[in-house]
């Protein structure tokens, strides 16, 4: 099963972040990555760059309005993802608890990813994707 680990912080957390030196901040990172590579759960994992330089497009209204960030509230913004593949939410979970970047003000949301599999396999779309999927690799 795929899981995503949604990385989520405060602004005073992501502040601390700032002033952290940069090498090491990389190592710490790089030796857990490693980790989850040599155990063969590491199916993807990327920061974000910051929410300043992001936009949002919000379907409110017609036409939709795109906005410059930063934008919402804290809580709703994430600086990076994990996806993993592993037998179950509760292994997530254990590999989510060693993530190296935490402390007050951090949190990571835990979200199976849903597969193809779970849709109506008889559906025009879903065939499409799955053929594309399959011509990618991806199945």
């Amino acid at each position: 099963m795929k899981y995503m680990l949604v990385m989520r912080a405060t602004d005073e957390a992501f502040a601390l972040m700032a002033n952290a030196d940069f090498n090491e901040m990389i190592d710490t990172v790089g030796r857990f990555n490693d980790e989850l590579i040599r155990a063969g759960v590491l199916l993807a994992a990327e920061g974000l760059a910051d929410a300043a330089e992001g936009v949002v497009v919000d379907f409110s209204s017609e036409p939709p309005v795109v906005t410059d960030g930063p934008y919402g509230e804290t809580k709703e913004l994430f600086g990076g993802f994990y996806i993993l593949n592993v037998a179950s939410k509760e292994e997530a979970v254990e590999w989510a608890k060693r993530l190296p970047i935490k402390g007050p003000g951090f949190k990571t949301e835990i979200r199976r990813v849903t597969t193809i599999d779970e849709f109506p396999q008889d559906n025009e779309w879903i065939k499409k994707e799955r053929a594309w999927r399959e011509a990618n690799g991806q199945l």
